[in-house]
């Protein structure tokens, strides 16, 4: 860690607010743009309205009791955020209740930090509080830097999904 990092204030792990929605917005967007860049024919792309409808459905989510939403912040600017939720017991996945991780993103600036381990930890602590057996997520292929964060936080592979192009 250099002087400059070591003098600045610790990043914050806190659950989102509604004024953090455009930053939360604008790395969703990043998320989204990451991921059609990894396989175009299986990931949606980015449009002029991503950041905005990213921030705005997620705003819809703060209240909901059995979603955890939580941002990295240091000095007011929000670095990375996590978005998970609880769902019940899923027949399609053949899984009981479980806490699903669905987005954990940190600025491409701030990365190789420990920022997403941080978040990622404190995701499972909150999922866990909230009485979750198991914690699940998925990763795309290419991602391999998220699957050895995951791997580190002590996730295993489960599932591999796979998919078609369906010619017209």
């Amino acid at each position: 860690m250099d002087s400059k990092r070591s003098a600045t204030p610790p990043v914050t792990i806190r659950p989102a607010i509604l004024a953090d929605m455009p930053a939360v917005g604008r790395l969703g967007a990043l998320l989204v743009r990451e991921h059609h860049d990894f396989d175009p024919e299986r990931f949606v792309p980015a449009t002029s309205q991503t950041e905005h409808g990213y921030g705005a459905y997620l705003a819809t989510q703060l209240d909901e009791p059995s979603v955890v939403i939580l941002v990295a912040e240091e000095q007011g600017v929000v670095l990375g955020y996590t978005y998970a939720g609880i769902e019940g017991r899923d027949y399609m996945a053949l899984r009981g209740p479980a806490g699903a991780l669905y987005d954990i993103v940190v600025d491409p600036s701030r990365r190789g930090e420990g920022i997403g381990g941080k978040l990622l930890e404190a995701s499972i602590a909150a999922l866990s509080g909230r009485g979750v057996p198991l914690v699940v997520l998925s990763t795309a292929e290419q991602n391999e830097p998220a699957q050895r964060l995951f791997a580190r936080a002590g996730f295993r592979r489960t599932m591999i999904e796979m998919s078609r192009k369906i010619d017209a």
